[in-house]
């Protein structure tokens, strides 16, 4: 299997780069939607962030790789074996790719053909969704998928769970998993829906500084030429993110928010006119994890600010007659708050 690209050896991309660890400290956000120019390591981001996680365990021979610590979550194999000891083995973090030519058998499950034809019997052959439960759903052109498979990730982020009825089957197991799409806008828009599922959003540009630029193809040529000394390279600066990030994990849920801060959100959102509520709650939670990545107990206007703008810009309602961006709209809505 090749090595991916390390995290830290990303030139540039900050917003991606700290959405994306966010997203990772806090599963429940909604995920990532990356939109921007071709080339500019969309995917190579989120390749590099699964490796920064540490191993999870899972149940031995669960094909939903239950949690074993957690039964009342798993699936009705696991949740029914919970009385027991469960056997569990360490797996690194799933990312799956979902292709845009995924026909809706391949994504939620179907029927294994093979046992039927061979022993009569009728069993399920988990999809997509199974593989990548408590791991990474990565959907590469997100805004070029089928309208009936966006409908079916509608259906699954919000319950967390993945329902087949088909073909004499009947199916319930988990699927809980970070979503993160990618896509150019050029080549259309987003469905409203699913665009707000997402919990946070970030432009990507390619670079228009020269060292930037110089420094990017740089380290992409020595990591194509020569991937084990350059991963090496860089594996101090990946250890140390890799524990910021377990610690952070473990801190999120402690870190508190005062109430004059939640108010303040609340006149920001009010001000940017966004549809109900989810905006402050995931604005609210990105900011914890933004405090518990600095090691922050309290969860701030500052750590509101530094995330604002991947929360909220594509919860905006378009005016027609306003010239400016969404990305200045929320920067005019922030200075009037804090002021």
């Amino acid at each position: 299997m090749a090595r991916p690209f390390p995290f830290t050896a990303i030139v540039g991309q900050d917003e991606m780069k700290r959405a994306l660890l966010v997203a990772a400290v806090d599963s429940t956000l909604g995920g990532v939607l990356i939109f921007g120019d071709r080339g500019t390591g969309k995917s190579t981001a989120v390749r590099a962030l699964a490796q920064l996680l540490p191993p999870m365990k899972a149940v031995e021979g669960c094909p939903y790789h239950c949690d074993p610590s957690r039964p009342a979550g798993a699936c009705p194999q696991c949740s029914g074996e919970a009385k027991g000891k469960l056997a569990s083995r360490l797996m690194p973090i799933p990312v799956v790719d979902l292709p845009l030519g995924a026909t809706e058998d391949r994504v939620v499950g179907a029927l294994d053909i093979e046992r039927a034809l061979a022993h009569g019997e009728k069993a399920f052959e988990p999809g997509l969704l199974a593989r990548a439960h408590r791991g990474f759903l990565y959907i590469d052109e997100v805004n070029l998928l089928e309208d009936h498979l966006v409908d079916l990730l509608l259906d699954v982020a919000a319950s967390g769970e993945n329902v087949v009825e088909r073909e004499g089957l009947s199916v319930r197991h988990p699927a809980r998993f970070v979503l993160v799409g990618s896509g150019n806008p050029e080549e259309g828009e987003l469905r409203p829906q699913l665009l707000d599922r997402f919990g946070l959003s970030v432009d990507v540009r390619t670079p228009t500084d020269i060292a930037l630029r110089v420094e990017a193809v740089k380290r992409r040529d020595a990591f194509d030429r020569d991937p084990e000394a350059f991963c090496a390279a860089f594996a101090a600066d990946e250890e140390r993110l890799r524990k910021k990030l377990t610690a952070a994990k473990k801190l999120v849920p402690t870190v508190e928010v005062e109430d004059d801060t939640r108010r303040r959100v609340a006149e920001l959102c009010v001000a940017l006119g966004t549809d109900g509520l989810r905006g402050e709650l995931t604005l609210l939670r990105a900011a914890r994890s933004v405090a518990a990545l600095e090691k922050a107990s309290v969860a701030t206007m500052a750590h509101v600010k530094a995330i604002a703008m991947p929360a909220l810009r594509h919860r905006l309602r378009r005016n027609p007659l306003d010239e400016v961006g969404s990305g200045v709209r929320i920067e005019r809505a922030l200075a009037e708050v804090l002021n």
